[in-house]
Protein backbone atom coordinates (compact mmCIF):
# COMPACT_ATOMS: atom_id res chain seq x y z
CA UNK A 1 0.00 0.00 0.00
CA UNK A 2 2.90 2.14 0.58
CA UNK A 3 4.47 2.26 -2.30
CA UNK A 4 1.92 2.71 -4.73
CA UNK A 5 1.99 6.05 -7.22
CA UNK A 6 -1.25 7.51 -4.96
CA UNK A 7 -1.75 10.58 -3.48
CA UNK A 8 -2.43 8.55 -0.08
CA UNK A 9 0.74 6.13 0.34
CA UNK A 10 3.67 7.09 2.34
CA UNK A 11 6.14 7.08 -0.78
CA UNK A 12 3.98 9.04 -3.09
CA UNK A 13 5.62 12.37 -2.16
CA UNK A 14 9.23 11.05 -2.33
CA UNK A 15 8.24 10.10 -5.44
CA UNK A 16 6.42 13.21 -6.58
CA UNK A 17 9.05 16.25 -4.99
CA UNK A 18 12.42 14.02 -4.68
CA UNK A 19 13.92 14.93 -0.90
CA UNK A 20 17.24 12.98 -2.11
CA UNK A 21 19.97 15.80 -2.04
CA UNK A 22 21.25 14.69 -5.56
CA UNK A 23 25.07 16.33 -6.97
CA UNK A 24 26.06 16.50 -10.39
CA UNK A 25 30.14 15.64 -10.27
CA UNK A 26 31.67 16.42 -13.25
CA UNK A 27 35.12 15.65 -14.33
CA UNK A 28 36.74 17.04 -17.60
CA UNK A 29 39.93 15.57 -19.51
CA UNK A 30 42.50 18.36 -20.24
CA UNK A 31 44.15 17.99 -23.48
CA UNK A 32 48.24 18.89 -22.36
CA UNK A 33 49.92 17.89 -26.09
CA UNK A 34 47.41 19.61 -28.75
CA UNK A 35 49.95 20.46 -30.99
CA UNK A 36 51.73 17.36 -30.97
CA UNK A 37 48.48 15.23 -31.24
CA UNK A 38 47.69 17.15 -34.35
CA UNK A 39 50.80 15.52 -35.51
CA UNK A 40 50.32 12.37 -35.05
CA UNK A 41 51.29 11.46 -31.20
CA UNK A 42 49.71 10.27 -28.47
CA UNK A 43 46.91 12.55 -26.60
CA UNK A 44 48.25 13.45 -23.25
CA UNK A 45 45.15 13.84 -20.82
CA UNK A 46 44.64 15.46 -17.53
CA UNK A 47 41.83 15.05 -15.15
CA UNK A 48 39.72 18.59 -13.96
CA UNK A 49 37.65 18.70 -11.75
CA UNK A 50 35.13 17.94 -10.05
CA UNK A 51 32.85 20.40 -10.75
CA UNK A 52 29.79 19.99 -8.57
CA UNK A 53 26.22 21.12 -9.14
CA UNK A 54 23.06 20.56 -6.67
CA UNK A 55 21.07 18.75 -8.20
CA UNK A 56 16.90 19.27 -7.77
CA UNK A 57 14.25 16.97 -9.51
CA UNK A 58 10.55 17.68 -8.94
CA UNK A 59 7.33 16.25 -11.56
CA UNK A 60 4.54 18.25 -13.18
CA UNK A 61 1.96 17.59 -15.17
CA UNK A 62 0.97 14.35 -13.35
CA UNK A 63 -1.99 12.65 -14.76
CA UNK A 64 -3.31 9.96 -13.66
CA UNK A 65 -5.16 7.63 -16.46
CA UNK A 66 -7.79 5.00 -16.45
CA UNK A 67 -5.67 2.12 -17.25
CA UNK A 68 -3.82 2.46 -13.68
CA UNK A 69 -0.71 4.88 -15.52
CA UNK A 70 0.20 7.94 -14.42
CA UNK A 71 2.19 10.25 -16.85
CA UNK A 72 4.22 12.94 -15.80
CA UNK A 73 7.41 15.88 -16.67
CA UNK A 74 10.24 15.83 -14.51
CA UNK A 75 12.65 18.63 -14.54
CA UNK A 76 16.03 19.40 -13.47
CA UNK A 77 17.89 21.99 -12.23
CA UNK A 78 21.03 22.55 -11.41
CA UNK A 79 23.23 25.04 -9.35
CA UNK A 80 26.91 25.00 -8.92
CA UNK A 81 28.27 24.68 -5.62
CA UNK A 82 31.76 26.14 -5.14
CA UNK A 83 32.47 25.00 -1.72
CA UNK A 84 32.03 21.26 -3.40
CA UNK A 85 34.22 21.96 -6.00
CA UNK A 86 37.77 21.37 -6.94
CA UNK A 87 38.04 24.68 -9.39
CA UNK A 88 35.72 27.62 -10.65
CA UNK A 89 32.99 27.85 -14.16
CA UNK A 90 35.64 30.43 -15.10
CA UNK A 91 38.59 28.32 -15.46
CA UNK A 92 39.99 27.14 -18.57
CA UNK A 93 40.79 24.13 -20.18
CA UNK A 94 42.28 23.21 -23.73
CA UNK A 95 39.86 20.48 -24.82
CA UNK A 96 39.06 19.32 -28.27
CA UNK A 97 37.16 21.44 -30.92
CA UNK A 98 33.78 19.50 -30.99
CA UNK A 99 32.42 20.44 -33.15
CA UNK A 100 34.66 20.98 -35.75
CA UNK A 101 36.05 17.81 -35.26
CA UNK A 102 33.22 15.86 -35.19
CA UNK A 103 31.77 17.97 -38.25
CA UNK A 104 34.93 16.80 -39.95
CA UNK A 105 34.09 12.96 -39.17
CA UNK A 106 30.75 13.11 -40.18
CA UNK A 107 31.72 14.89 -43.54
CA UNK A 108 34.45 12.25 -44.65
CA UNK A 109 32.34 10.30 -46.93
CA UNK A 110 30.91 13.66 -48.49
CA UNK A 111 31.88 15.09 -51.85
CA UNK A 112 35.58 17.08 -51.71
CA UNK A 113 34.48 20.11 -52.91
CA UNK A 114 32.04 19.90 -49.85
CA UNK A 115 34.89 19.36 -47.57
CA UNK A 116 37.35 21.89 -49.58
CA UNK A 117 34.58 24.32 -48.59
CA UNK A 118 34.76 23.78 -45.04
CA UNK A 119 37.83 24.02 -45.18
CA UNK A 120 38.09 26.92 -46.28
CA UNK A 121 35.40 28.53 -43.79
CA UNK A 122 37.69 27.12 -40.80
CA UNK A 123 40.55 29.18 -42.07
CA UNK A 124 37.95 32.17 -42.26
CA UNK A 125 37.06 31.77 -39.18
CA UNK A 126 40.10 31.01 -37.71
CA UNK A 127 39.13 27.66 -36.32
CA UNK A 128 41.58 25.02 -34.80
CA UNK A 129 41.22 21.22 -33.97
CA UNK A 130 41.40 22.43 -30.13
CA UNK A 131 40.42 25.05 -28.12
CA UNK A 132 40.69 27.06 -24.89
CA UNK A 133 37.19 28.10 -23.55
CA UNK A 134 35.85 27.98 -19.52
CA UNK A 135 34.26 25.31 -17.58
CA UNK A 136 31.07 27.01 -17.84
CA UNK A 137 31.21 27.05 -21.54
CA UNK A 138 31.91 24.31 -22.45
CA UNK A 139 29.27 22.91 -20.60
CA UNK A 140 26.30 25.26 -20.67
CA UNK A 141 27.06 26.60 -24.40
CA UNK A 142 29.14 29.26 -26.17
CA UNK A 143 28.11 31.00 -29.10
CA UNK A 144 30.09 29.79 -32.67
CA UNK A 145 30.33 30.92 -36.01
CA UNK A 146 31.18 27.67 -36.98
CA UNK A 147 27.75 25.92 -36.18
CA UNK A 148 26.33 29.03 -38.89
CA UNK A 149 28.51 27.87 -41.39
CA UNK A 150 28.45 24.24 -41.34
CA UNK A 151 24.22 24.35 -41.69
CA UNK A 152 24.93 26.61 -45.00
CA UNK A 153 27.61 24.58 -46.25
CA UNK A 154 25.96 21.12 -45.55
CA UNK A 155 22.57 22.00 -44.63
CA UNK A 156 20.79 19.30 -41.92
CA UNK A 157 24.48 18.06 -40.80
CA UNK A 158 23.31 19.41 -37.39
CA UNK A 159 19.99 20.38 -36.66
CA UNK A 160 20.55 22.80 -34.41
CA UNK A 161 21.46 27.18 -34.15
CA UNK A 162 22.78 29.80 -31.82
CA UNK A 163 24.72 27.85 -28.81
CA UNK A 164 26.71 24.48 -28.24
CA UNK A 165 26.99 23.23 -24.86
CA UNK A 166 27.81 19.43 -23.80
CA UNK A 167 25.18 20.12 -20.97
CA UNK A 168 22.95 22.55 -22.22
CA UNK A 169 20.12 19.23 -22.25
CA UNK A 170 20.87 18.53 -18.49
CA UNK A 171 19.75 22.38 -16.81
CA UNK A 172 15.93 23.46 -16.51
CA UNK A 173 15.22 20.78 -19.11
CA UNK A 174 13.06 17.74 -18.12
CA UNK A 175 13.68 14.08 -20.03
CA UNK A 176 10.51 13.18 -21.82
CA UNK A 177 7.33 12.36 -20.77
CA UNK A 178 7.16 9.20 -18.97
CA UNK A 179 4.03 7.23 -18.30
CA UNK A 180 4.53 4.48 -15.76
CA UNK A 181 2.22 1.88 -14.00
CA UNK A 182 0.86 3.12 -10.27
CA UNK A 183 0.59 -0.86 -9.19
CA UNK A 184 -2.53 -0.23 -8.00
CA UNK A 185 -4.23 -3.20 -9.48
CA UNK A 186 -0.67 -5.33 -9.74
CA UNK A 187 1.98 -3.84 -7.69
CA UNK A 188 4.36 -5.84 -9.11
CA UNK A 189 4.29 -3.70 -12.20
CA UNK A 190 4.30 -0.50 -10.01
CA UNK A 191 6.77 1.89 -11.66
CA UNK A 192 7.26 0.12 -14.86
CA UNK A 193 7.36 2.09 -17.69
CA UNK A 194 4.57 1.82 -20.39
CA UNK A 195 5.66 4.38 -22.68
CA UNK A 196 7.94 7.50 -23.05
CA UNK A 197 7.28 10.22 -25.01
CA UNK A 198 4.21 8.31 -26.15
CA UNK A 199 6.50 5.26 -27.84
CA UNK A 200 6.68 1.82 -26.25
CA UNK A 201 9.92 1.14 -27.99
CA UNK A 202 12.52 3.51 -29.73
CA UNK A 203 13.83 3.54 -33.00
CA UNK A 204 17.83 4.83 -32.69
CA UNK A 205 19.08 1.40 -32.42
CA UNK A 206 18.93 -1.53 -34.89
CA UNK A 207 17.36 -4.84 -33.52
CA UNK A 208 13.88 -4.81 -31.50
CA UNK A 209 15.59 -5.95 -28.33
CA UNK A 210 18.00 -2.96 -28.49
CA UNK A 211 15.23 -0.50 -29.07
CA UNK A 212 12.80 -1.98 -25.95
CA UNK A 213 11.64 0.18 -23.57
CA UNK A 214 12.42 -1.91 -20.32
CA UNK A 215 12.15 -1.46 -16.52
CA UNK A 216 11.04 1.84 -14.76
CA UNK A 217 12.25 5.43 -15.63
CA UNK A 218 14.88 4.80 -12.70
CA UNK A 219 13.72 5.99 -9.39
CA UNK A 220 12.06 3.04 -8.07
CA UNK A 221 11.45 -0.61 -8.60
CA UNK A 222 8.77 -2.43 -7.56
CA UNK A 223 8.84 -4.01 -4.05
CA UNK A 224 9.59 -7.40 -2.72
CA UNK A 225 12.81 -7.73 -5.25
CA UNK A 226 14.48 -10.70 -6.02
CA UNK A 227 18.73 -10.31 -5.74
CA UNK A 228 18.78 -10.31 -9.47
CA UNK A 229 18.64 -7.58 -11.62
CA UNK A 230 17.23 -4.39 -11.98
CA UNK A 231 15.91 -2.83 -15.52
CA UNK A 232 15.46 1.09 -16.42
CA UNK A 233 15.14 2.97 -19.42
CA UNK A 234 18.13 6.03 -19.33
CA UNK A 235 16.95 8.99 -21.93
CA UNK A 236 20.28 10.40 -21.46
CA UNK A 237 21.55 6.81 -22.86
CA UNK A 238 19.04 6.44 -25.10
CA UNK A 239 18.35 2.74 -23.93
CA UNK A 240 17.48 0.26 -21.46
CA UNK A 241 19.90 -0.49 -19.22
CA UNK A 242 20.18 -3.95 -17.11
CA UNK A 243 22.37 -3.67 -14.12
CA UNK A 244 22.73 -6.91 -11.99
CA UNK A 245 22.88 -8.01 -8.23
CA UNK A 246 26.14 -8.23 -6.24
CA UNK A 247 25.81 -8.29 -2.83
CA UNK A 248 23.84 -7.50 0.13
CA UNK A 249 24.31 -4.94 3.00
CA UNK A 250 22.94 -2.18 4.76
CA UNK A 251 22.86 1.48 4.43
CA UNK A 252 22.17 3.28 7.71
CA UNK A 253 20.63 0.10 9.34
CA UNK A 254 18.41 -0.55 6.61
CA UNK A 255 19.03 -3.68 4.33
CA UNK A 256 20.08 -3.38 0.74
CA UNK A 257 20.37 -5.14 -2.18
CA UNK A 258 23.70 -3.47 -4.57
CA UNK A 259 23.21 -3.78 -8.31
CA UNK A 260 26.58 -2.71 -10.35
CA UNK A 261 26.92 -2.38 -14.25
CA UNK A 262 27.69 -6.44 -16.02
CA UNK A 263 31.35 -6.13 -18.00
CA UNK A 264 28.59 -6.51 -21.24
CA UNK A 265 26.74 -3.14 -20.58
CA UNK A 266 28.94 -1.66 -23.29
CA UNK A 267 30.53 -4.70 -25.15
CA UNK A 268 30.70 -5.02 -28.52
CA UNK A 269 28.55 -7.69 -30.75
CA UNK A 270 31.40 -9.52 -31.27
CA UNK A 271 31.95 -10.18 -27.78
CA UNK A 272 28.18 -9.78 -26.32
CA UNK A 273 25.84 -10.61 -29.42
CA UNK A 274 22.76 -9.11 -27.73
CA UNK A 275 24.23 -5.85 -28.48
CA UNK A 276 24.40 -6.49 -31.95
CA UNK A 277 21.72 -4.20 -32.73
CA UNK A 278 24.06 -1.06 -30.56
CA UNK A 279 26.33 -1.05 -33.38
CA UNK A 280 28.22 0.01 -35.69
CA UNK A 281 31.01 -1.22 -32.70
CA UNK A 282 34.35 -0.61 -32.23
CA UNK A 283 35.91 -1.37 -29.06
CA UNK A 284 34.07 -3.40 -26.31
CA UNK A 285 33.56 -1.10 -23.54
CA UNK A 286 32.06 1.99 -25.61
CA UNK A 287 28.91 2.12 -27.07
CA UNK A 288 28.41 4.13 -30.72
CA UNK A 289 25.23 6.76 -29.54
CA UNK A 290 26.14 8.69 -32.56
CA UNK A 291 22.11 7.65 -34.31
CA UNK A 292 20.68 9.56 -30.74
CA UNK A 293 23.51 12.45 -30.64
CA UNK A 294 22.67 14.23 -34.15
CA UNK A 295 24.61 11.43 -36.02
CA UNK A 296 28.15 12.97 -34.20
CA UNK A 297 30.62 10.53 -33.87
CA UNK A 298 30.16 10.15 -30.01
CA UNK A 299 30.49 7.10 -27.66
CA UNK A 300 29.58 6.50 -23.55
CA UNK A 301 31.35 4.39 -21.70
CA UNK A 302 32.09 4.03 -17.86
CA UNK A 303 34.85 6.43 -16.69
CA UNK A 304 38.42 6.31 -17.43
CA UNK A 305 36.97 3.04 -19.60
CA UNK A 306 36.53 1.21 -16.84
CA UNK A 307 35.51 -2.53 -17.81
CA UNK A 308 36.69 -1.73 -21.16
CA UNK A 309 39.02 -2.91 -23.79
CA UNK A 310 42.60 -2.28 -22.51
CA UNK A 311 43.82 -1.06 -25.77
CA UNK A 312 41.57 2.10 -25.35
CA UNK A 313 43.02 3.19 -22.45
CA UNK A 314 46.43 2.50 -23.99
CA UNK A 315 45.34 4.85 -26.87
CA UNK A 316 46.16 7.99 -24.59
CA UNK A 317 47.78 8.81 -21.71
CA UNK A 318 46.34 9.91 -18.44
CA UNK A 319 43.35 7.02 -17.15
CA UNK A 320 43.71 5.24 -14.44
CA UNK A 321 40.29 3.18 -14.22
CA UNK A 322 39.45 1.06 -10.94
CA UNK A 323 36.38 0.18 -10.06
CA UNK A 324 36.04 2.06 -6.31
CA UNK A 325 36.06 5.25 -8.30
CA UNK A 326 34.56 4.54 -11.85
CA UNK A 327 32.22 2.19 -10.76
CA UNK A 328 28.21 2.75 -11.27
CA UNK A 329 26.16 1.15 -8.16
CA UNK A 330 22.70 1.26 -7.00
CA UNK A 331 21.77 -0.06 -3.18
CA UNK A 332 18.21 -0.46 -2.85
CA UNK A 333 15.77 -1.53 -0.03
CA UNK A 334 14.32 -4.86 -1.61
CA UNK A 335 11.15 -4.78 0.64
CA UNK A 336 9.75 -1.54 -1.01
CA UNK A 337 12.32 -1.22 -4.12
CA UNK A 338 13.16 2.92 -3.16
CA UNK A 339 16.82 3.32 -3.47
CA UNK A 340 18.60 4.19 -1.07
CA UNK A 341 21.90 5.50 -2.26
CA UNK A 342 23.30 5.28 -5.35
CA UNK A 343 26.69 6.69 -8.19
CA UNK A 344 25.47 6.56 -11.77
CA UNK A 345 28.21 7.51 -13.78
CA UNK A 346 29.25 7.73 -17.45
CA UNK A 347 31.72 8.93 -19.84
CA UNK A 348 31.60 10.65 -22.90
CA UNK A 349 33.88 10.21 -25.79
CA UNK A 350 34.62 11.87 -29.33
CA UNK A 351 35.90 9.75 -32.18
CA UNK A 352 38.72 11.92 -33.75
CA UNK A 353 40.62 11.42 -36.94
CA UNK A 354 42.28 12.47 -39.60
CA UNK A 355 40.11 13.22 -42.94
CA UNK A 356 41.28 13.86 -45.89
CA UNK A 357 40.22 17.30 -47.59
CA UNK A 358 39.88 19.17 -44.12
CA UNK A 359 43.24 20.21 -43.38
CA UNK A 360 42.63 21.51 -39.41
CA UNK A 361 42.74 17.99 -38.63
CA UNK A 362 46.23 17.59 -39.49
CA UNK A 363 47.72 13.94 -38.49
CA UNK A 364 44.97 12.98 -35.97
CA UNK A 365 45.29 9.65 -35.56
CA UNK A 366 42.06 7.53 -35.21
CA UNK A 367 41.65 7.72 -31.64
CA UNK A 368 38.21 7.33 -28.99
CA UNK A 369 39.26 10.42 -26.85
CA UNK A 370 37.59 10.95 -23.46
CA UNK A 371 36.08 14.27 -22.96
CA UNK A 372 34.11 14.36 -19.95
CA UNK A 373 32.94 12.31 -17.48
CA UNK A 374 29.93 12.71 -15.06
CA UNK A 375 28.46 10.80 -11.80
CA UNK A 376 24.89 11.40 -10.26
CA UNK A 377 25.01 10.72 -6.84
CA UNK A 378 22.53 10.85 -3.86
CA UNK A 379 21.41 9.24 -0.47
CA UNK A 380 18.45 8.99 1.76
CA UNK A 381 19.09 11.20 5.02
CA UNK A 382 18.04 13.28 7.75
CA UNK A 383 14.09 13.40 8.72
CA UNK A 384 13.21 11.11 5.55
CA UNK A 385 15.35 8.99 5.96
CA UNK A 386 14.04 8.35 9.61
CA UNK A 387 10.63 8.11 8.26
CA UNK A 388 11.64 5.47 6.37
CA UNK A 389 13.34 3.55 8.80
CA UNK A 390 10.61 3.96 11.00
CA UNK A 391 7.24 3.06 8.40
CA UNK A 392 8.96 0.70 6.23
CA UNK A 393 11.85 -1.28 8.70
CA UNK A 394 11.72 -0.77 12.34
CA UNK A 395 7.32 -1.21 12.29
CA UNK A 396 7.31 -4.40 9.96
CA UNK A 397 10.37 -5.42 11.86
CA UNK A 398 8.41 -4.98 15.47
CA UNK A 399 5.05 -6.43 13.75
CA UNK A 400 7.05 -9.56 12.84
CA UNK A 401 8.76 -10.43 15.99
CA UNK A 402 4.95 -9.52 17.63
CA UNK A 403 3.61 -12.08 15.40
CA UNK A 404 6.44 -14.76 17.17
CA UNK A 405 5.81 -13.77 20.15
CA UNK A 406 1.87 -14.58 19.82
CA UNK A 407 2.71 -17.84 18.01
CA UNK A 408 5.14 -18.75 20.68
CA UNK A 409 2.38 -18.00 23.21
CA UNK A 410 -0.19 -20.12 21.50
CA UNK A 411 1.70 -23.36 21.87
CA UNK A 412 1.20 -23.46 25.46
CA UNK A 413 -2.43 -23.37 25.12
CA UNK A 414 -2.98 -25.37 22.16
CA UNK A 415 -0.88 -28.30 23.99
CA UNK A 416 -3.06 -27.62 27.00
CA UNK A 417 -5.85 -28.14 25.28
CA UNK A 418 -5.80 -30.92 23.90
CA UNK A 419 -4.68 -32.10 27.42
CA UNK A 420 -7.73 -31.16 29.17
CA UNK A 421 -9.30 -33.01 25.93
Amino acid sequence: QNVKINPSSISYQMWKDIPVPFHLSVHFFEVLNPKEVLQGAKPVLSQRGPYVYREYRNKTNITFHDNDTVSYLEYRRLFFQPHLSNGTEDEYIVVPNILMLGAAVMMENLPDFVKSLMSTALTLLKQQAFMNRTVGEIMWGYEDPLINAINVIAPGLIPFKGKFGLFMDFNNTNSGLFTVNTGMKDITQVHMVDSWNGLKKVNYWRSNQCNMINGTSGEMWPPFMSPTSVEFYSPDACRSMTLVYEQSGKFQGVPTYRFVAPKTLFANGTDYPPNEGFCPCMQSGIQNVSTCRLNAPMFISHPHFYNADPSLVDAVEGLHPSKEQHGLFLDVHPMTGIPMNCSIKLQLNLYIKHVDGIRQTGDIKPVVLPLVWFAESGSIEGSVLKQFYTNLVLLPSVLDYVQYIFLGLSVPLILSAAVLM
